[in-house]
């Protein structure tokens, strides 16, 4: 493939990414100066977010050609999340209420909705915005960013297979869901850096997480000691065993599931989505942490379990970054339009939704990102909270595959309603 970044070679673009990341770091433990003010408006972990993106749009790496999203969503992203849960405590998680599901719903609601009337209000000012036939009809391409956005990249190919959309289109579709789904992220993740304000304003009560986020930090300081070179080992064999497990398990898994049962296998299935590789990992992996955490092995949250597993989870975080030009923001104005009032419908729904039950911003960021970010982005929103609410992104995110392909089928044929009426 050919392409005209001035890096091309994963070892420079993995070097320029940890550069940045350490620069972040750098500037944003600086207590006094410029810096210090710079970070109370933007938060660090936007900044790791966005330097990777102006790396992207300037021509200096190519996303598309690049493995280390590929290498850190599918290897450090799972062993992030057993060094992140061994030292999680189930009971409080559960503890937190049911207003992480409902937030989660309200998500899934507000993509569901959001689609038709966006459809509706973009064709009283560009009918032809909205319009395609056959193939071509614009609302089949739109189902495959429902199934993105309530599920992830399995419930969008199920989505593409289902309802046939002209593949050579259907990239077009592809930028709008990652312009978009990026964008929000940015806005998600600056919102973290005024969530008090946030959650004053919606009168909510936080307790039940700031508990959760006190009882942990209270374990690691009870176990805190000086790591030695082989807790490092440990933690990492604990880590990287891990992932090796899940991914044994994962394709054992899905290879079963198709190789047995057509309805896994049929692409315009809606169970289709459980064959995907990387449900399994994520699933199987967190299990393990979660197993873990009844074990000794949970001491190990005092040698730094957590931190290593944030230091996984910033790489994962600038690979991300990656993946957004900010140079193709206006390439397809129309199609771009229809997707920012669609996330713009899903946001008013969380908001409202949040305001009425009274529901911390966490679970509103954690809720849209379980939907529209999936496995990869939800555990990233709920950490930056706390290292220890890892575990609440990805159950959530897991319910996103679970209903990805019912909504996104729901949306479409609402969708299909509105472009046709």
């Amino acid at each position: 493939m050919e392409t005209s970044a001035l890096f091309t070679n994963d070892a420079i673009v993995f070097g320029l990414l940890m550069i940045a990341l350490g620069f972040v770091f750098y500037t944003s433990s600086q207590k006094e100066g410029f810096w210090s003010k710079f970070y109370k408006v933007v938060p660090a972990l936007l900044m790791c977010y966005l330097i990777p993106a102006i790396f992207n749009s300037v021509g200096l790496i190519d996303d598309d050609i690049s493995q280390l999203y590929f290498v850190a969503s599918r290897y450090l992203l799972p062993a992030a999340l057993v060094l992140m849960t061994l030292s999680i405590d189930l009971k409080a998680v559960f503890n937190l209420g049911p207003k992480a599901l409902i937030m989660f719903f309200a998500g899934t609601l507000g993509i569901v909705l959001g689609g038709p009337l966006a459809i509706l209000l973009i064709s009283a000012f560009s009918p032809e915005t909205v319009g395609g036939v056959g193939p071509d009809a614009v609302w089949r391409g739109l189902s495959t960013i429902a199934g993105s956005w309530i599920g992830g990249g399995a419930n969008q190919a199920a989505m593409l297979e289902i309802y046939e959309y002209n593949q050579d289109l259907y990239g077009g579709m592809v930028l709008v869901d990652i312009i978009v789904a990026n964008l929000w992220m940015a806005i998600v993740l600056m919102g973290i850096g005024k969530n008090e304000a946030i959650d004053r304003w919606l009168q909510a009560d936080n307790s039940a997480i700031e508990e959760l986020k006190v009882k942990v930090s209270s374990y690691a300081e009870s176990v805190n000691r000086i790591p030695m070179l082989p807790d490092f080992m440990i933690m990492l064999a604990l880590a990287f065993g891990a992932v090796g497990i899940a991914h044994w398990g994962a394709d054992g898994i899905s290879t079963y599931l198709t190789a047995n049962f057509d309805i896994f296998n049929d692409g315009k299935s809606a169970l289709s989505s459980f064959s995907s590789q990387f449900f399994w990992m994520i699933t199987i992996a967190t299990a393990l942490g979660i197993m873990f955490s009844f074990t000794k092995f949970k001491k190990y949250e005092g040698a730094g379990a957590s931190k290593i597993g944030s230091i996984f989870i910033y790489i994962l975080v600038a690979t991300i970054g990656m993946k957004m030009d900010l140079t193709s923001v206006f390439d397809n104005p129309g199609l771009l339009a229809i997707g920012l009032v669609w996330i713009l419908i899903h946001v008013i729904v969380l908001v409202i939704t949040a305001k009425l039950i009274k529901a911390p911003y966490f679970f509103l960021a954690v809720g849209s990102q379980a939907n529209v970010g999936g496995a990869a982005s939800a555990p990233v929103v709920a950490a930056a909270f706390h290292p220890s609410l890892a575990t609440v992104g990805v159950l959530l995110a897991v319910f996103g595959y679970v209903v990805g392909t019912y909504g996104a089928i729901l949306c479409t044929i609402l969708m299909q309603l509105a472009a046709t009426s």
